[in-house]
């Protein structure tokens, strides 16, 4: 079995959700951020005959605006830990900013911890919210959703993590979710427990946790762009044991085999899909 490449450079990894591109009505348009705390923005409308819907873990932090004119809403979406069921509203227009892996937005009333698996209304966390709210469901093209959510939210948008999770974060990035618990000991020069107790602190995850998020993103990476490398290969650039391992691990985070996955993304459905601006 083996996964086709576009390109054959290594592209950096930008955190997805797939599931949310392939329910997606014909388009699911997407900017990259200017801002190296945001991955991107993105906005798409569901489409009517969408099954279910699933996230999936990216290590990030999402603000999701359903802008649906007659009951629009907002959550704030902590990375999920498995593959976890997303509730959307069919023929409504959604509208997203997606934080770069293990940021925690400051202007966020809540510790990390609270945020991880969960979700939670975006008033209740961002009390003066509302008149962005309002501008950003009302307005019709997503360069203005970004614009009107940089104006009000991006003055003192992160909180700055310590310099030992910022490390290890750019670490677990830089190799692809691969990397154990041991490794960051000897690569930072801290103890386990020190870095545990200070990533959970600033992230909300344990760095394991973290780590299988992005292995997971990786794994969903290179079956987009990779070229003819088979699912035995991938296993082993991700640092799974065995393939064996490497299929239950992916089927826990994404809800479906890494065969089905390119299938359902295959005959170019998934570059159909995805419109960048």
């Amino acid at each position: 079995m083996t996964v086709k490449r576009k390109t054959s450079p290594k592209k950096p990894l930008r955190p997805e959700q797939p599931w949310f591109v392939m329910s997606a009505a014909q388009q699911y348009s997407l900017i990259p951020s200017d801002n190296p705390v945001i991955s991107h923005f993105y906005r798409f409308t569901v489409d009517h005959d969408a099954s279910m819907t699933y996230a999936v873990p990216d290590g990030c932090i999402d603000i999701l605006f359903d802008c649906d004119p007659d009951n629009p809403s907002a959550l704030v979406c902590g990375t999920t830990l498995e593959a976890r069921a997303a509730d959307m509203n069919c023929d409504h227009p959604y509208f997203g900013v997606r934080f770069a892996p293990g940021v925690i937005p400051d202007f966020l009333d809540i510790s990390a911890e609270e945020l991880t698996n969960h979700e939670i209304n975006l008033f209740d966390v961002v009390p003066k919210g509302r008149l962005a709210f309002e501008r950003i469901v009302q307005a019709q093209d997503l360069s203005q959703q970004m614009a009107i959510f940089n104006q009000y939210f991006t003055p003192g948008i992160t909180r700055k993590p310590s310099t030992l999770t910022a490390q290890a974060i750019g670490m677990i990035c830089q190799q692809n979710g691969n990397l154990r618990i041991e490794e960051l000991e000897t690569l930072t020069g801290y103890t386990c427990r020190t870095i545990q107790r200070q990533f959970r602190q600033d992230t909300g995850l344990s760095p394991k946790a973290f780590c299988r998020a992005i292995r997971c993103q990786s794994a969903l990476n290179s079956i987009h762009h990779a070229d003819g490398l088979s699912f035995s290969d991938m296993a082993l650039d991700l640092g799974f044991s065995d393939q064996s391992h490497f299929l239950r691990e992916f089927k826990k985070l994404v809800n479906t085999t890494p065969l089905d996955y390119q299938r359902r993304i295959g005959g170019n459905i998934w570059g159909e899909r995805l419109r960048f601006h």
